[in-house]
């Protein structure tokens, strides 16, 4: 089973249909549905077919309620604690399927008073950057990758968002990354320069790094030292690419877990996030 602690967040997405008009209307789509990267790969995995469990709190509310049903339907164990409010998201799309996020947390980061049988099952806990800098959940993920590592279970993190990094400073992030061990780091090309590159890749006490180039090929940096480069798959006619490194995350970590190395790991994880990616744009 492959376990994650973070956010069950609900997302408002605005495709713009043209540049922002300001002082007046802008035409665009507007479609609501579950979000939160911890959710998100938590779904991304069963939707591979591996179990998977989500950890985390959601308000006490119909958005919570809604949310935690959605995110049951796709397979996930569901961990959830509910207080005060959800938070939500608003994502918005411009032409070329890039985003804009505008991020109300709610109550997501205020999960305290962790349980070891949050970690029974579980060969791999993932965690978000954005559950390790500040709050109560931090205190909480920390105390959860600390109970991993003396079970043997493999710790993944992902770098989330440069401007997450950027705002509690590469220093913070660096030194919140290495204190968790983890097996493997993801994180894309800002995410990346924004810790520092690879000028810094043994501070962040990491097996494995992995960082993404979007459709460029993604390089896997070794302990070693070694830099292999993997190809992306062509994805065509992409308008959403929200998701897609949760879904590569997912991929990854599925395939590392039925005994693929790093590389092939990779490409399982590339193979992944093509297949969000085409899903999310036939929606938009």
């Amino acid at each position: 089973m492959i376990a994650t602690i973070g956010d069950l967040v609900d997302d408002i997405v605005v495709h713009l249909h043209a540049s922002v008009a300001r002082a007046t209307d802008t035409p665009a789509s507007i479609r609501r549905r579950r979000g939160g990267s911890a959710a998100n790969v938590a779904a991304a995995v069963a939707r591979l077919g591996y179990p998977a469990r989500f950890i985390g709190q959601v308000g006490a509310d119909p958005a919570g309620a809604w949310l935690v049903a959605e995110l049951e339907a796709t397979g996930v164990h569901a961990v959830v604690r509910r207080r005060g409010t959800t938070g939500t998201i608003v994502v918005i799309l411009d032409h070329a399927g890039e985003r804009t996020m505008l991020t109300d947390r709610g109550s997501s980061g205020e999960l305290d008073a962790p349980d070891r049988r949050w970690l029974q099952g579980v060969q791999v806990l993932h965690v978000p950057l954005y559950s390790l800098i500040g709050g109560t959940l931090a205190n909480t993920a920390a105390r959860l990758v600390s109970w991993a590592h003396a079970a043997g279970v493999m710790v993944a993190v992902d770098a989330s968002s440069s401007s997450l990094i950027e705002s509690a400073g590469a220093t913070r992030a660096r030194a919140a990354i290495a204190a968790c061990r983890p097996h493997v780091l993801f994180c894309n090309e800002p995410e990346h320069a924004a810790l520092g590159g690879d000028a810094h890749r043994d501070d962040l006490g990491a097996a494995v790094v992995v960082v993404k180039y979007g459709p460029a090929p993604a390089i896997v940096l070794r302990a070693s030292g070694e830099r292999v480069s993997v190809p992306v798959p062509l994805v065509a006619d992409v308008r959403d690419t929200t998701g897609a490194g949760d879904a590569f995350a997912a991929g990854f970590l599925a395939a590392t877990c039925s005994g693929s190395n790093d590389i092939d790991a990779v490409v399982a994880g590339h193979r992944s996030a093509a297949a969000a990616i085409v899903t999310a744009s036939r929606a938009t």
